[in-house]
């Protein structure tokens, strides 16, 4: 890296801040989607004044998307002197919701310091903000570079990514041909390269039952004792299995080298009273459970195998548990993805790392899916990467922060990463 480069990184550390700030009093929640309009045309501004061509883009009938609550996302692109190839940065532009614990003002925005505060501040509008200043530094200095620039800030990312990087990979935005390089400024640390992640299927099971009065149970048939003895093959048998189970992929942390999964809800009998209710329950059997499960499965295991061994676990309970009876309803399906660690992004930014940083890049993978599966199965595009600054950690958590000094570095590394890919040689 240019001297000069590195030097107007570090100088415009204030407003690293200031950015990072403003990104994070726009409270972008998903769910529903709220003000994602509002942060792509502040990112339009900001853009525009580094002679990018900005582009906002609705998914128009995309998952979500609504009057209400429309996606929005927003592609900027500058053009370089001469051809050459194209360095996309994609960040989602959405927050989880804020969740409980929280000793500092979600979406205050402050800075102490070290650290930023807020929901997103990690995860990820800081990757989003370096990844803003490593361009705009780097336009500065080298006014002359051959090929593109784009950035995008795309919406739904924390809700599977369709109204926002599946949507713009169907209009062919991440097109192999106007495209070429893509680093997703993800939280994985700024000494580490995330060549994928592991694959994700999401599924309702119903178990079945028949509602008779609460006093004479023994005249219907309880849903929810049907639904305990799903949980408890679970428990005996399918957990033990999935723990047993190990991926090649460098997936981190370490307990996401094996195969998991997440009861998300359950659902049965009579509907919850509201906080403000005194009513008393109705007396009944219920005739329906339900539970929301979230599989997360290896490369190694497939998709096929993943249904499988669910739906042999409930035929089993079916062919021996007396009136069982159930429905699995597929929610959504995620296949992993995984990035050649030769791919050209790959190996430039181990070279930008260790030039940058002076360490040697730790390629890592993705407990979780994140919006390269797009880029990689819609888009056709294969050298796709997250690298950016943050601790996966803290994502989603309480007191959510992210390490001014982290992205100043993670900036540093990906203007490098600029030099090595569009500088004439």
């Amino acid at each position: 890296m240019t001297d000069r480069l590195a030097t107007r990184i570090e100088d415009a550390r204030d407003d690293l801040i200031a950015l990072t700030q403003s990104l994070l009093r726009v409270p972008t929640l998903n769910p529903p989607g709220e003000h994602y309009r509002d942060i792509c045309e502040d990112l339009a501004t900001r853009l525009a004044l580094s002679g990018f061509e900005t582009h906002l883009v609705r998914a128009t009938g995309a998952p979500g998307d609504s009057d209400a609550y429309p996606r929005w996302n927003l592609v900027a692109r500058r053009e370089g002197a001469r051809p050459g190839q194209c360095v996309h940065f994609n960040s989602h532009i959405d927050v989880v919701e804020v969740g409980a614990g929280w000793t500092r003002d979600p979406f205050g925005a402050e800075l102490d310091g070290d650290r930023i505060y807020g929901r997103g501040a990690c995860d990820m509008k800081g990757g989003l903000a370096a990844s803003i200043l490593a361009a705009e530094a780097f336009l500065i200095e080298h006014p002359d570079f051959a090929g593109a620039i784009e950035i995008s800030g795309t919406a739904d990312e924390e809700s599977g990514g369709y109204g926002g990087v599946a949507y713009l990979a169907e209009q062919g935005w991440f097109d192999p041909d106007r495209v070429h390089h893509v680093i997703i400024p993800e939280p994985l640390g700024k000494d580490r390269i995330c060549l994928g992640h592991r694959g994700g299927w999401w599924a309702e099971i119903e178990t079945k039952g028949e509602i008779a009065h609460g006093a004479m149970p023994f005249l219907g048939d309880c849903a929810i004792r049907h639904m305990g003895a799903v949980l408890d093959a679970f428990e005996r048998d399918l957990f033990p299995a999935l723990a047993s189970r190990r991926t090649e992929m460098p997936v981190i942390p370490d307990g996401a080298r094996a195969s998991t999964m997440n009861i998300n809800a359950i659902h049965g009998g009579q509907p919850e009273e509201p906080e403000d209710s005194s009513a008393l329950p109705v007396h009944c059997v219920p005739d329906s459970c339900r539970i929301t499960i979230d599989r997360r499965f290896l490369i190694e295991e497939g998709i096929d195998a993943v249904e499988a061994e669910m739906r042999g676990l409930l035929d089993g309970l079916k062919a021996r548990r007396a009136n069982f009876d159930y429905e699995l309803r597929e929610i959504n399906r995620v296949i992993p993805s995984m990035t050649d660690p030769a791919a050209p992004v790959v190996t430039t930014l181990e070279a930008a790392i260790a030039e940058t940083l002076g360490s040697k890049a730790q390629h890592v993978a993705s407990p979780g899916s994140y919006d390269q599966k797009h880029i990689d199965r819609i888009g056709r595009l294969k050298n796709c990467v997250a690298y950016g600054p943050g601790k996966l950690e803290l994502a989603h958590k309480p007191d959510e922060w992210i390490s001014v000094t982290d992205m100043l570095e993670s900036a540093r590394v990906m203007a490098r990463v600029l030099e090595k890919l569009l500088l004439p040689d």
